[in-house]
Parts: C-alpha cells; sequence; structure tokens
C-alpha cells in the first residue's frame, strides 16, 4: 500500500477558541504530518507545528513554533532509538515508557495510540504515558493517559480518553483520525 495523504480540520472551543488545520501523509505503519492552527486565549497566537513518526507511530520528532503579539516560542521535541526524549536538546524526565508526543488542543496527536493499537477497530484498553505539550506555553511533561475501545459502526468508532480530570469519548473516522473530542474539538468539512 503507497503513502495516503489527507487534510483535516478541526474548530477547537476548547481552551483557546481557535482552529485546527493539518496535512497528512501515512506511509505504512509511519505518519508524517504538519499543521497550522490559532487561539484567541490566553492571548491571540498562531501556532505550526511538524511531526514525524518512525514505525509502528511511534514519535521521532515534534517542532513547534508560537507567534504571538509579545514573543515567538519555539521547541525541537526528539525521541532518540533508545527512548530518550529530548526538549531542545535537554533531556526530559519522566518520558522513560512514553512513545507519544501530546500537543495540547491538537487532537492530531490522539490519533497516534489510537492507530499503533488499532482501538478504533479492536475491543482493547491501553495505559500509558506521553510527552505532554503545553499551548502556548510549550512546556513539556510527562501525561498520564488511558485509552478504551467503546465500540464501532460503519466508518466510525468510539474510543474513550482519559487524561487526570479530562475525559471524552472520541470518536473517530475509519482510518482513527478524530472527528469529535467532546470538550475538545470538532472536525469540519469544507465539503
Amino acid at each position: 500500500m503507497g503513502s495516503r495523504r489527507r487534510v483535516l480540520t478541526w474548530e477547537v472551543p476548547a481552551g483557546s477558541v481557535g482552529w485546527e488545520t493539518a496535512w497528512v501523509e501515512v506511509d505504512g505503519t509511519t505518519l508524517r504530518a504538519r499543521g497550522r492552527a490559532f487561539g484567541l486565549r490566553p492571548d491571540p497566537y498562531w501556532l505550526r507545528y511538524a511531526l514525524r513518526t518512525g514505525p509502528g507511530r511511534v514519535t521521532r520528532s515534534l517542532e513547534v513554533t508560537v507567534e504571538s503579539e509579545l514573543a515567538v516560542r519555539k521547541l525541537e521535541l526528539a525521541r532518540d532509538v533508545y527512548g530518550v526524549w529530548r526538549a531542545d536538546g535537554e533531556p526530559v524526565a519522566g518520558l522513560e515508557d512514553a512513545l507519544d508526543c501530546d500537543l495540547g488542543l491538537s487532537p492530531l496527536t490522539s490519533t497516534l495510540p489510537v492507530l499503533r493499537h488499532r482501538l478504533h477497530e479492536s475491543p482493547g484498553e491501553r495505559a500509558l504515558v506521553a510527552a505532554w505539550v503545553s499551548v502556548p506555553e510549550l512546556v513539556v511533561r510527562p501525561s498520564r493517559q488511558h485509552y478504551t475501545h467503546l465500540g464501532e459502526w460503519p466508518g466510525r468508532g468510539r474510543v474513550r480518553y482519559v487524561s487526570g480530570a479530562f475525559r471524552s469519548d472520541l470518536t473517530v473516522d475509519r482510518d482513527g483520525f478524530v472527528v469529535d473530542c467532546p470538550g475538545l474539538a470538532r472536525r469540519v468539512s469544507v465539503a
């Protein structure tokens, strides 16, 4: 199977009140994406990112730039072949078991564990740690997360996502990409 490309856009009313568009390329079990987002809170900002995974959709790198009226912040987050995460070249503690990045307010990064474990298609659940990146601050912290397959119907699946006090039952499309994340984002179509 060759590479497949998708363009996905979400309205993100939670937290920042904004939008995100991602240009995604899936090739086998690897994924590359570049995205743009904007938010209005705490202050208006623009965000752009580039995400790259290796086999099994394990994060290799996430580069993020946030621009606001007062500052430009940049983050280069990378996971090496030994599982060591670095933010701007410095090791990040607590991520020894993490395979995924989780860009705050971005429904795209919630797709990685769903796809890896096929939770949009098959019963199961996974507890994991992700490298969570706060937006717009770009601070990296460990985040304990839990994903549970809730069911499927033609062209859609349901997966429960829990992290700390946040809980949402995701609706995902047949490819595992988030369509609706109540409390965070809703995908929109230009058609």
